[in-house]
C-alpha cells in the first residue's frame, strides 16, 4: 500500500473518516501490558491508525475469535539458503506471519560480488514482505578459501545509505577483528555508529569484550545458556537461532523470560522449504518456545517488538497507531497457526503475489569446475594419525577428531565400518582449480556419494562419498546442471536439484523445490545417510570460521588455530 497522506491518517485515526481497512472482532495482543484486548484495528494505507476501540472502514474484515499479533521479524537469514529466489522466498515465508526479513546476501556475494548484493536490493523493493539488507562484511569469510569475488570496505561504503540497507552483516572473521586485520578494521571503521551484526561462536571473556568494543551489536551464534547470558550481560542483543541445521532454541530457551525479552530476538539463518513445509518458519520457533515453557509475552516480544528495536526499525513491532500495518492473524498464542497476514496494509494472497514486478536473476553459468577423475580423491601422506571432522547433529560446530587410518597403496581409503568417509572440496569459480580431500565422521554413508555447490561461504563444490567414481560423477553432474545438489550411486544419479542462480537458488517454485528435496533426502537415506538434513550439514563443514575442524579448497582448517593444517 502507498504511504497515506498525513491528514488522512489523522482523520481515520480519530474516526471522523472511515478507515481504508478495519479488522473487526479480534483480540489484539498488547505487547506492552501482555493483555489480550477485544478491539478493532483500523488501517490507513500502509499504517495502523486506530486500536482499542470500534471503527468503521471502507473495507471491513471479520477476524472474530482470532488473535492479532505484530508481524514477525526474522533478524538474520540468508535467503539463498532457502534455495529459491527472493520472490519465491516471499511466497514461501510470508504466509507464516513473517512481514520483515533482515538478510545478508553473502552467499551470492561470494559468487558474484556486488552484482549479487544489487540483485537483492532491487528484488527487496518488489516483494510483499519487507526485506532489509545488511551488507556482507566477510567476502570471503577468511583468507583460507577461494571465492568468486572479494569485497572490501570501499566496495560497501557507496551502498551504506541505500534505503533498504540497515548496516554491516555478520562479522564472521572474529580473529581478524581481535588481531586488527587491516581489511577488517577498514570495514569496522566505515560502519562505526551504524548497525554491525556479529558472529562469534564460543567467544567468551576478554576476547568477547574486545569483539563487542569494536561496535558489534547483535549476535546469533550462542549455543549454550551460559554463552548467551554472557553476551546479553555485555550488551549484545542475542538472536536465538533455529534453522535447518543450527538448532539452538532448546539450549537457549531458558534465557527467554519477560526480563530478558527486550534484548532477545529470533532468527532462522538457514532454513529450507522442506523444513518450512513440515514444521514452519518463525511461527514454528514461537510455538516451540512456548511449548518449552517460555512465557508467551516474552516470545512474541522477541519475535517482533524486540527485533524491531534491536535493528532500529522504529516503525513496527506493535499493533499501535503510527506503526506499519504488519499484522499476523492467528488462532491462539500457544499454537500460533497463522490464518491471515497483512504486510504494509496489503493482505498476503495469490492475487497480491501476482501483482509484483519481478526482475531477472543473475549469476547464471557460474559453476566452472575443472575436469575431475576418481583418482583426484586419493589422500596421500605417510602419517597414520589423521584429522577427521566430527559432525554434531543439529549444530554447525564440529569436533576435531583424530583416527588411525593407514595408507593402502599410497591412499587413505574410506572406512565404512568406522563411518569414516571421504570429503572433498573442488574450487568452482574458475580461479585456480584447487582440490582438497579429508575425512568426515557422522554421515552414516555406506556407499555412493552426495555433492553440493551450496558450500558455506565460498560455495565451491563439496562432495562426500564412499566411492571415488561416484564422487567424480557428482562433481561432473553439478557442473552440467549449473550447481545444486546430487545423490549418486554405482555410476547413476539417483536424485538432483538444479540451482542455476549462482549455484545457490532454483528457478522453480518453492513447492517444486520442496518436492525435489523430499526425493533427495530419500535418496541420501538409501545410501545409509542418517542425518536429517545432510546437504546443509555438508555445506557447513566447509565454513572455516566455525570451530573446530573444517575443510576448504585450501585444505583441512584448524579453526581454533585459524590455519590450514599442513
Amino acid at each position: 500500500m502507498p504511504k497515506a497522506a498525513l491528514a488522512d491518517r489523522i482523520d481515520q485515526g480519530r474516526g471522523v473518516a472511515p478507515a481504508d481497512i478495519v479488522l473487526k472482532g479480534g483480540l489484539v495482543y498488547d505487547l506492552i501490558s501482555g493483555e489480550l484486548v477485544a478491539s478493532d484495528v483500523a488501517i490507513c494505507g500502509d499504517t495502523i491508525v486506530g486500536v482499542f476501540g470500534d471503527y468503521a472502514g471502507r473495507v471491513e474484515i471479520d477476524v472474530s475469535g482470532q488473535v492479532l499479533v505484530p508481524g514477525f521479524i526474522d533478524t538474520h537469514l540468508h535467503i539463498e539458503s532457502s534455495l529459491v529466489t527472493p520472490f519465491e522466498f516471499d511466497r514461501c515465508v510470508s504466509p507464516h506471519g513473517v512481514t520483515t526479513a533482515i538478510c545478508d546476501p553473502h552467499e551470492i556475494a561470494n559468487v558474484c560480488g556486488l552484482t549479487g548484493i544489487t540483485y537483492f536490493l532491487e528484488a527487496s523493493a518488489r516483494t510483499l514482505m519487507d526485506i532489509r539488507v545488511n551488507l556482507s562484511s566477510c567476502v570471503p569469510s577468511t583468507h583460507m578459501e577461494t571465492t568468486g569475488a572479494r569485497l572490501e570496505a570501499a566496495d560497501l561504503v557507496p551502498l551504506m545509505d541505500h534505503p533498504r540497507v540497515i548496516g554491516l552483516a555478520e562479522f564472521m572473521n572474529y580473529p581478524g577483528v581481535l588481531f586488527k586485520d587491516p581489511g577488517c578494521m577498514a570495514k569496522l571503521e566505515a560502519f562505526q555508529g551504524r548497525h554491525i551484526d556479529g558472529h562469534a561462536p564460543l567467544l567468551r571473556g576478554r576476547d568477547l569484550n574486545g569483539y563487542i568494543a569494536a561496535g558489534i551489536r547483535t549476535e546469533h551464534e550462542a549455543t549454550s545458556y551460559d554463552e548467551g547470558l554472557e553476551k546479553l550481560r555485555k550488551g549484545m542483543r542475542v538472536l536465538i537461532r533455529e534453522g535447518s541445521v543450527s538448532k539452538d532454541l532448546h539450549a537457549l530457551v531458558g534465557l527467554l523470560t519477560e526480563r530478558h525479552a527486550p534484548y532477545l530476538c529470533f532468527c532462522t539463518d538457514d532454513r529450507n522449504p522442506l523444513d518450512i513445509a513440515e514444521h514452519g518458519h518463525m511461527d514454528y520457533l514461537i510455538r516451540t518456545a512456548i511449548t518449552l515453557g517460555a512465557p508467551p509475552l516474552a516470545v512474541y516480544r522477541a519475535a517482533s517488538l524486540s527485533a524491531a528495536e534491536a535493528f532500529g526499525l522504529k516503525d513496527r513491532g506493535l499493533i499501535a497507531p503510527g506503526k506499519r500495518a504488519d499484522i499476523a492473524v492467528i488462532d491462539s498464542l500457544e499454537s500460533c497457526r497463522v490464518a491471515r497476514v497483512f504486510t504494509g496494509g496489503v493482505e498476503i494472497n495469490e492475487a497480491a503475489f501476482a501483482g509484483r514486478q519481478e526482475i531477472a536473476p543473475v549469476a547464471r553459468h557460474s559453476v566452472k569446475a575443472p575436469k575431475i577423475e576418481p583418482h583426484h580423491f586419493r589422500t596421500g601422506g605417510n602419517r597414520v594419525e589423521t584429522p577427521v571432522i566430527g559432525i554434531l547433529p543439529g549444530k554447525i560446530i564440529t569436533e576435531h577428531l583424530t583416527y588411525q587410518i593407514a595408507p593402502e597403496d599410497g591412499d587413505k581409503r574410506p572406512d565404512i565400518a568406522r563411518d569414516l568417509v571421504k570429503i572433498a572440496v573442488i574450487e568452482r569459480h574458475g580461479v585456480n582449480g584447487n582440490r582438497a580431500t579429508g575425512f568426515v565422521k557422522g554421515f552414516g554413508l555406506q556407499r555412493g556419494a552426495i555433492g553440493s555447490t551450496v558450500c558455506h561461504d565460498h560455495h565451491n563444490i563439496a562432495v562426500v562419498g564412499a566411492d571415488y567414481g561416484d564422487m567424480a560423477l557428482a562433481v561432473q553432474r553439478l557442473g552440467e546442471i549449473e550447481g545444486g545438489f546430487v545423490v549418486v550411486e554405482n555410476g547413476r544419479v539417483l536424485a538432483e536439484l538444479a540451482l542455476p542462480v549462482a549455484g545457490l537458488m532454483s528457478l522453480k517454485s518453492f513447492e517444486d523445490v520442496r518436492a525435489d528435496l523430499v526425493a533427495l533426502r530419500a535418496a541420501a537415506a538409501s545410501l545409509g545417510v542418517t542425518l536429517e538434513e545432510p546437504f546443509l550439514q555438508l555445506a557447513f563443514l566447509c565454513l572455516p570460521v566455525i570451530p573446530h575442524l573444517k575443510i576448504t579448497d585450501h585444505g583441512m582448517v584448524d579453526v581454533d588455530r585459524f590455519e590450514v593444517m599442513p
